[in-house]
């Protein structure tokens, strides 16, 4: 079976959570509170050493929700990230080895970038998927729509500063496929093990379309 390239990870929901886990333990609770509030697909930061653990458990016991590597910085971390069992990874900018790697990865990758010369590059390297950060500091909402007249076949995950209130007006525009939230899972909730926080704030994202 062929396996799904990174556009069917993008539109699994409107926000994709980008999490920070200390705890590999609680992966999977994390996960089924997503799933309760309706998310389908997370992204695990490779900031922690609990981080690849975390993708594993969340591969392991919860099939139903798409479990990705963040915060890639490297081929061997786009290696590291396949062996833990994710299922795509991203990155927060793009690098000739890293874009040269992700064509062959036995997952699918996600470059990142910021300004019009790195979707240029992107493209020239055969992607035209690409995660937008930091979205807010990068100009937002107004970059986007310049780079649709020149890059009208390129679609985007804008991350970084967007927020429950904001994320709406980027789910609007017609380049971007999802967005990547920090809200869903705060740090606070985290440590106390609050799922019903924790779904409800994915149940509030998961609408965020109109």
């Amino acid at each position: 079976m062929k396996q799904p390239g990174i556009e069917h990870f993008l539109r699994l929901s409107p926000v994709m959570p980008v999490v920070v886990i200390e705890d590999a333990e609680r992966a999977p609770d994390l996960a089924r509170a997503f799933l309760r509030g309706g998310i389908r697909v997370i992204e695990v930061t490779l900031r922690t050493p609990a981080a690849l653990r975390a993708i594993e458990a969340i591969s392991r016991a919860e099939p139903d929700i798409s479990v990705g590597a963040g915060t890639v910085l490297s081929t061997s971390d786009l290696q590291s990230a396949a062996n833990a069992g994710a299922a795509f990874a991203i990155s927060p900018g793009c690098t000739v080895p890293l874009l040269d790697a992700g064509r062959e990865a036995p997952i699918p990758y996600l470059p990142a970038v910021a300004t019009p010369s790195e979707v240029m590059k992107g493209l020239a390297a055969g992607y035209r998927f690409f995660k937008f950060f930091p979205a807010e500091a990068a100009g937002g909402i107004p970059m986007l729509k310049s780079f649709a007249g020149p890059f009208p076949e390129v679609r985007f995950c804008p991350t970084g500063g967007i927020t429950q209130s904001t994320v709406r007006s980027y789910l609007e525009l017609p380049n971007v496929l999802c967005a990547g939230g920090t809200w869903l899972s705060p740090a606070e909730a985290l440590a106390a093990r609050d799922w019903a926080r924790i779904e409800a704030l994915a149940a509030t994202a998961a609408a965020s379309r109109g």
